[in-house]
């Protein structure tokens, strides 16, 4: 990782909620979720707080790295339905050798929908990517 990342730096990563993004569209074969309500999932809305924290620290990846998620600790306390924006609010916390630590909140400018933490791993995306592919063909699942 690049120098000039520090504890404290925040960021704010927006998004509009799509009508595929709902817990009744999560899984196309899931009958029991598709009668659950019109509002973003949680699913969705951990995966848009990994974006953000990835806008935060992309700009100080080396060439070849990236990060993943190894952590999340999250809240989802109020619903919001699809064409609402929602704003994460992401703060380093800790910088731990290839691991970094966020402080993560959500608002659909209504209410705080989420908040919590969430850590990332920085790697060599290459090096991470041969390590799954020789997962999957010792699976039997390489395509």
């Amino acid at each position: 990782m690049k120098p000039g990342l520090a504890i404290g730096d925040t960021a704010t990563f927006s998004r509009v909620v799509r009508e595929d993004e709902t817990v009744s569209r999560l899984f196309d074969d899931a009958a029991l979720l598709a009668r659950m309500p019109d509002v973003f999932a949680t699913a969705y809305m951990v995966g848009l707080m990994e974006w953000a924290c990835c806008e935060q620290i992309a700009p100080y990846y080396e060439d070849g790295e990236c990060s993943l998620g190894v952590r999340v600790d999250i809240s989802h306390v109020a619903a919001t339905p699809p064409g609402m924006t929602v704003t994460v609010t992401s703060r380093v916390a800790e910088l731990d050798g290839r691991f970094i630590r966020f402080d993560v909140s959500l608002s659909d400018g209504m209410d705080l929908i989420g908040e919590g933490r969430h850590q990332r791993a920085l790697v060599q995306t290459a090096r991470f990517q041969a390590k799954a592919d020789a997962k999957a063909r010792a699976a039997g699942v390489a395509g």
